[in-house]
């Protein structure tokens, strides 16, 4: 038998064999990786039902809110009226016990902290105690899901428009380094150092206030237009001032971020080389400044998309905005915990499976990383 007969069956063997240590290396790495994020996100939530309770403190208020609603139903019943004030206290006291037993406030904090835990990574979430006390309790996903539209939109709008206009413009500055509009970003990118909602109140006193062009705040006029295509530049108008405010504040130092980052790359001697070549400036950037940075762009991208979800408290707060950030505003003031744990851990799991990703993400865009190498 020739010799090139039998190289062929090895390389075979040897082919299989690497495909099989590589299947090994990204199972193993897979199953190690996803077990840590999980222990991970398990601590993180822990910790939030731990602070979100305050070690037990919030017990306590739950319990006074309790007393003090059945002694005022029990004093107040006309049913009630001909009963001693014996008889009317044994009466107060066993209700409180019945409802402190059906909430488990009966039982000691920790061991309802670990039970509390256990609901909230199977995201069931429960009802939320505070939030529209009016009308009673509601279930947790129902106000994570009414108001995660609204968040959706001024933040997606806004962020993913920030981010690929920061992009744009630190491609310009880098071709343009030491100009005057390069000048200028760098001199004002301490100015986003001022959070979003600073810049929107003094855009809600100048376009609002004083030239009375644009609304205050809220998602849609009041009375909401019946049209939809009005109720669309109802909302369009509404979102003018939020997103002018994000911008205002991130603009100058995102793109001066950025463009440092690709000065750093443009001045690789590979892209000197292209230049040498007379390759073009489009070309260059192409190929020899954007992809070597793709997995940062991309992981920043991905970090803003999930972002989306926990909205911004303050900022929705100053515009009325009635979205997730403002719903967990008002969860935090009236202790209502299941929202901020749900909020929570909802976005621990997002976070979680994005670096997860990122992992892979990582090994596709750049030939230099191995999964699990």
């Amino acid at each position: 038998m020739s010799e090139q007969a039998v190289a062929i069956p090895r390389k075979k063997v040897q082919s299989a064999s690497f495909l099989q240590s590589t299947f090994a290396r990204i199972l193993r790495y897979t199953l190690i990786r996803g077990v840590t994020l999980f222990i991970t996100v398990i601590i993180g939530v822990y910790l939030t039902v731990l602070v979100a309770n305050m070690g037990g403190y919030v017990d306590q208020i739950r319990k006074g809110d309790i007393r003090e609603t059945i002694t005022i139903q029990v004093m107040n019943n006309p049913a009630l009226r001909n009963l001693g004030p014996d008889a009317k206290r044994q009466l107060i006291e066993e209700k409180i016990r019945l409802e402190e037993h059906r909430l488990g406030l009966d039982q000691p904090f920790l061991i309802r902290s670990f039970r509390f835990l256990e609901n909230a990574l199977t995201l069931r979430l429960g009802f939320a105690q505070f939030m529209n006390s009016n009308s009673g309790s509601r279930q947790v996903k129902l106000i994570l899901l009414e108001r995660l539209p609204a968040t959706l939109l001024l933040f997606g709008i806004a962020d993913i428009f920030l981010f690929f206009l920061s992009l744009f413009l630190a491609l310009i500055l880098s071709r343009q380094y030491g100009s005057f509009w390069d000048r200028l970003f760098v001199v004002l990118s301490p100015t986003s150092s001022a959070p979003g909602w600073f810049y929107g109140i003094f855009l809600i006193l100048i376009f609002a206030g004083w030239l009375r062009i644009l609304p205050f705040g809220d998602l849609v006029d009041a009375p909401a237009p019946q049209s939809r295509l009005l109720y669309a530049l109802s909302v369009g108008k509404h979102l003018i001032l939020p997103i002018m405010a994000l911008t205002v504040s991130s603009i100058f130092l995102s793109v001066y971020s950025w463009r440092t980052f690709f000065l750093i790359y443009s001045s690789e001697d590979y892209v000197e080389l292209a230049k040498a070549k007379g390759l073009s400036g489009r070309a260059i950037e192409r190929r020899y400044i954007l992809r070597p940075t793709l997995p940062t762009i991309v992981t920043n991208f991905l970090l803003t998309v999930i972002s989306l979800w926990t909205g911004a408290p303050i900022f929705e707060t100053v515009f009325n905005w009635p979205g997730l950030g403002r719903a967990l505003y008002q969860a935090v003031g009236l202790f209502d915990v299941p929202v901020i744990v749900g909020s929570t851990v909802i976005f621990a799991y997002l976070l979680a499976i994005t670096v997860f990703l990122l992992d892979i993400i990582y090994a596709i865009l750049d030939p230099r990383v191995r999964v699990g190498a």
